[in-house]
């Protein structure tokens, strides 16, 4: 049964992944790729948020694993430093890489302490 939470989670993250990045992208024209960092701030914030509320096992197989797991993207993250480095757009580049782990990690940490309180 979890295998088929995950799996129609997944399915469902990856849509929502793409539609919300692809709205974001095509609204922003400045090279910055700002589709890919809002999902996954928002995946690390939600997952947080789940980890800290305590779902159970069947809705953190769903949410947590599926949705989010395709929602979030860490290859895509990875291609596009690699695309801004080639490009030679360092600037973008760092300010990027510090955001996404920065603001990543303290996403997570924000939707813990809501979670739990």
């Amino acid at each position: 049964m979890n295998l088929l939470l995950i799996a129609a989670g997944g399915f469902l993250g990856a849509i929502a992944r793409f539609l919300l990045s692809s709205w974001m992208n095509n609204k922003s024209k400045t090279g910055f790729p700002i589709g890919t960092l809002t999902v996954n701030l928002a995946g690390s914030f939600l997952l947080g948020l789940m980890t800290g509320y305590g779902l159970s096992e069947g809705l953190y197989s769903l949410f947590g694993i599926g949705f989010m797991g395709a929602f979030t993207t860490f290859s895509t993250f990875k291609l596009e430093n690699i695309q801004l480095r080639e490009k030679e757009n360092h600037r973008v580049l760092i300010t990027y890489l510090f955001i996404s782990y920065t603001g990543g990690i303290l996403s997570a940490f924000a939707g813990i302490m809501i979670g739990m309180s």
